[in-house]
């Protein structure tokens, strides 16, 4: 028996490859498939089949592709509708990988479809569940994604429940949980540090399976959730519906445009999406450009940003293009029309014009708060972020909501804006939206809220939420 999580950091994410005997199978691939493929072939094994534990919202899937490249039947739970071939599973039924079984727990609550697939060993004793977001280490998935006709948030709360303590509880507590996600998906509310447990510790540990009442885990896990990113149901359509092969999208993204040819794809609906880190993107971009840097939550980011219906050029690091186009790819983004060969570098060299954002440090946000009664400081952390402490007087609007020209349009000109976020990132994110709507009188807080919340003189307020200017 042979088991590998394939964890992707910047979503979150964890696929498996489970072996026995030359058949394997994978469970919630992503959509580069490159590295299912090469390690089937290094242990000399077949792609029997790719189980699928629910349609996701937070990613596009690699079963089509997969399943395209290696025969392997697509297997989803019970009550699975697609518009391509799978295995519709039923409730307990199981499937052989070599000397190994595969057991279908249908599980519905996260998604009407989700299912837990529960390994067996060669002696037929359970060894580990894949639970895909119906439970991770310390939380469970929410239960606000997948509504439909008169079913609601609390319904689907409800049968969470039932199906936790149905299929998970009756498992002997040794039991390895493997969930399809760790800490920072927003597929829960507050998922643990660790990409792995058993069934005794989630018993022990997990606020949702310590619920006593089927009120209270609804109660529990349905309080203070927060909106999902916007591009949720637009992943889980796609997952659904299917999609063009990767290597399709990559043959038009990975267009090597030169400067000219750049400038002559930029249309009024373009985005030109540059993928340097933020702290490089500041000292100079092409004017208009937005900022999502790959050294943060990128793929998540541009969900939450770029629109799906709009042609991307994208400006990257050289060597960078096709890692940019992969990850715009995993949350599916097809609409790549070419990248800047040379990147930035050649722009600046071909003597175009530029923009800057000026980065201040937080000693100097101090200082000058004290004395320029124009200034503004912008807050682009969440609420529950912002909550936990900010700077008295601030303004809270979390990135996603700058995207609103009445947000925007409420900004005075003559007002000097400060943005930070937490620790950097998300401030040149906000910073550039703001650009690019014509906002230019602004500044960039390094280090963010970490190093204001340091300074000796910063007037921090905690527990009272001051609004934003969007009314």
């Amino acid at each position: 028996m042979f088991i590998k999580q394939l964890y992707t950091g910047c979503l979150s994410e964890a696929a498996y490859y489970i072996e026995s005997n030359g058949e394997a199978a994978v469970i919630d691939p992503l959509r580069d498939i490159d590295e299912y493929l090469q390690l089937a072939n290094e242990r000399k094994a077949s792609i029997k089949y790719i189980f699928e534990t629910h349609f996701h919202a937070d990613f596009v899937s690699g079963h089509i592709d997969l399943a395209s490249a290696t025969g392997a039947s697509i297997v989803y739970g019970p009550g699975t509708v697609a518009k391509f071939k799978v295995h519709v599973a039923k409730d307990q039924e199981q499937f052989k990988i070599g000397d190994l079984t595969v057991e279908v727990l249908h599980t519905p609550g996260h998604t009407m479809e989700s299912s837990c697939f529960l390994l067996k060993d060669e002696t037929g004793k359970d060894h580990c569940v894949f639970t895909g977001d119906t439970l991770f280490v310390g939380d469970v998935g929410r239960p606000d994604l997948a509504q439909q006709g008169n079913i609601t948030m609390h319904d689907l709360a409800g049968m969470l429940y039932d199906s936790l303590h149905s299929k998970i509880f009756p498992l002997a507590d040794e039991v390895i949980v493997y969930p399809a996600h760790g800490a920072g998906s927003a597929c829960g509310k507050n998922l643990g540090p660790s990409n792995f447990s058993t069934v005794g510790d989630e018993k022990k540990f997990n606020y949702a399976m310590k619920a006593e009442t089927k009120q209270a885990f609804i109660r529990e896990v349905t309080d203070g959730i927060a909106s999902p990113p916007a591009y949720f149901p637009v992943n889980a359509r796609i997952n659904k519906e299917g999609y063009d092969s990767l290597d399709k999208v990559l043959e038009k993204g990975m267009r090597a445009l030169n400067v000219e040819a750049f400038k002559k794809s930029i249309g009024e609906d373009t985005i030109i999406l540059d993928t340097r880190a933020s702290t490089v993107f500041t000292h100079g971009f092409i004017p208009n450009s937005i900022s999502i840097g790959l050294d943060g939550r990128f793929a998540e980011w541009a969900g939450t940003i770029l629109p799906f219906d709009k042609p991307i050029l994208l400006v990257t690091e050289p060597g960078k293009e096709k890692e940019s186009l992969v990850r715009l790819a995993r949350v599916g983004y097809d609409k790549m029309e070419g990248y800047l060969a040379g990147g930035y570098e050649a722009w600046q060299q071909a003597g175009e014009a530029i923009d800057l954002i000026i980065d201040v440090e937080p000693d100097e946000l101090i200082m000058d708060k004290k004395h320029d009664d124009k200034l503004i400081v912008v807050d682009v952390r969440k609420e529950t972020e912002f909550a936990e402490g900010h700077l008295k007087n601030a303004l809270n609007f979390p990135v996603q909501t700058l995207l609103d020209p009445v947000n925007v349009s409420a900004f005075e000109e003559d007002q000097n804006i400060y943005v930070h976020c937490a620790g950097g990132y998300r401030s040149v994110i906000a910073s550039s939206l703001l650009k690019r709507q014509g906002i230019h009188n602004l500044r960039n807080v390094l280090g963010g809220w970490s190093k204001i919340k340091l300074e000796k003189d910063a007037a921090i307020v905690k527990g009272e939420k001051v609004e934003g200017l969007r009314g």
